[in-house]
């Protein structure tokens, strides 16, 4: 009597358990639900667009380093001699300077920072595939968190029914107390697999809650697949075209490339000019224009080293591209592997589900007309709560590996798998301050994306 009310009780525990991880579901949650939440609520994406919208202003700066500067500059002096009693002295000035000439280097640094904010915002595809790849995960991971605790709850209560055959059984004289010791052994595992399998879907609703930005809801559905080429060469071709990571690693070639002309460039002359107006507390006025020309003829050796280094960049940025495209065909590789293996694993988990069950009906059945033990009957039972549950992680290994290939190939975003969301515009920003505004209709248009950006 005491044991089968433990054994409800735990039942009913765990029923509640299960319940209250889905509780707080106001409506079924699928996949695509998990994907828009996690791409609305990451916080590495919005760091990483506030990143972009800091290189956006690399632009503006460049383009300011082609305009005149105007300053306003007031002195004032104090001269006191011991000949000549002390003397204050002030002037106000306006002075204006602007290059004319310096062999194209302000514009090549607009053009590699241009070819920066090209890189950048690669790289922020890169970012949201991250983001779009773990909530997947996360999702498969409750989502079998969930069937295992099932599975566990299951197997609970079928070896307390085997416990209470053992008994009566023992009762009657047809088994030994060993077969019954078997039976409570049995049901202690499975009573702390059933913990411990809680216990993962606790730790997975965590994980979920930060890769999601909440607790998952009712997981609804079987998540749908996304279509695939045909052929690894395929994958591996669309992916050395377009990778966010082979797309960013380009044009941080071009922009090393610009970088050595910009080094070049400095080595030769430069004329600015300049304008001035001031007065003095006397009301003297005065005005000047002038032309400078200058160009560094020696420079310890500063100069060519700045040339030396630029080349050595380019060569690295190079070599970047040539092992980003190497770690991407090598990542389609792997996952198109995986994709594979993780295809044969859940056939062969169907074809051990069907022998394992054929096998425990077959057991329990003789076990009934005495030619199986108990100990037979369990070691039969655990054969199949393994099967199920070697299916249930191969089901979600095989989720997680055909969106792990998409990834790979660099097509696991919003716009490819058509989520139907607005999406940050990392033009938007850019096409503001691309021209360096002041306060003016830029600036308020300027204002006007900052604004819709805050509200993203």
């Amino acid at each position: 009597m005491g044991k089968t009310f433990r054994h409800a009780v735990l039942g009913f525990a765990s029923a509640a358990f299960l319940s209250g991880a889905l509780a707080p579901a106001a409506s079924a949650e699928t996949l695509t639900d998990a994907l828009i939440s996690a791409y609305k609520n990451s916080r590495l994406l919005e760091q990483n667009q506030a990143l972009l919208r800091a290189a956006d202003e690399n632009v503006a700066q460049s383009i300011a380093a082609l305009r005149p500067v105007l300053q306003f500059i007031a002195e004032a002096t104090n001269v006191d001699t011991p000949q000549i009693s002390s003397n204050t002295s002030g002037t106000v000035s306006l002075q204006a300077s602007m290059a004319l000439f310096d062999g194209g280097s302000n514009r090549m640094a607009v053009e590699a920072a241009k070819e920066s904010v090209l890189s950048a915002r690669a790289s922020l595809v890169g970012v949201e595939q991250n983001v779009l790849l773990t909530a997947v995960q996360a999702y498969m991971d409750v989502r079998a968190s969930i069937q295992n605790v099932s599975l566990a709850q299951n197997n609970v209560r079928l070896i307390s029914e085997q416990l209470r055959a053992a008994q009566d059984r023992f009762d009657v004289g047809e088994v030994t107390r060993t077969d019954v010791s078997l039976a409570e052994s049995r049901l202690a595992t499975a009573q702390s697999n059933l913990v411990a399998a809680e216990g993962a879907l606790t730790s997975a609703r965590e994980v979920y809650r930060t890769a999601v930005g909440h607790y998952p809801q009712t997981l609804t559905g079987t998540p749908r697949v996304p279509t695939l080429p045909k052929t690894l060469a395929d994958a591996r071709s669309i992916a050395v075209r377009g990778h966010p990571s082979i797309i960013s690693a380009q044009h941080d070639v071009t922009a090393a490339e610009i970088s050595i002309a910009r080094a070049k460039a400095a080595r030769g002359p430069s004329v600015s000019a300049t304008a001035a107006a001031s007065r003095t507390d006397g009301g003297n006025d005065s005005s000047s224009v002038g032309l400078e020309l200058r160009q560094t003829l020696y420079s310890g050796g500063a100069l060519v080293s700045v040339q030396r280094q630029a080349a050595a960049n380019r060569d690295a940025s190079r070599a970047a591209l040539h092992r980003s495209v190497q770690l991407v065909e090598q990542d389609v590789g792997q996952s198109w592997s995986g994709l594979a293996v993780s295809r044969s694993q859940l056939l062969a988990s169907d074809q051990r589900i069907r022998a394992a069950q054929l096998a425990f009906e077959g057991t329990r059945e003789e076990a009934r007309l005495g030619s199986r033990t108990t100990l037979d009957v369990l070691d039969a039972e655990q054969e199949l709560l393994d099967a199920r549950t070697g299916r249930v992680d191969a089901e979600t290994n095989q989720f997680i590996a055909y969106y792990s290939v998409l990834a790979s190939m660099g097509l696991l975003t919003v716009e490819h798998l058509n989520l139907g969301i607005p999406t940050y515009d990392p033009t938007a920003y850019y096409n503001a301050v691309r021209n360096a505004p002041l306060r003016s209709i830029q600036g308020e248009q300027l204002d006007r994306v900052l604004k819709n950006i805050g509200r993203e």
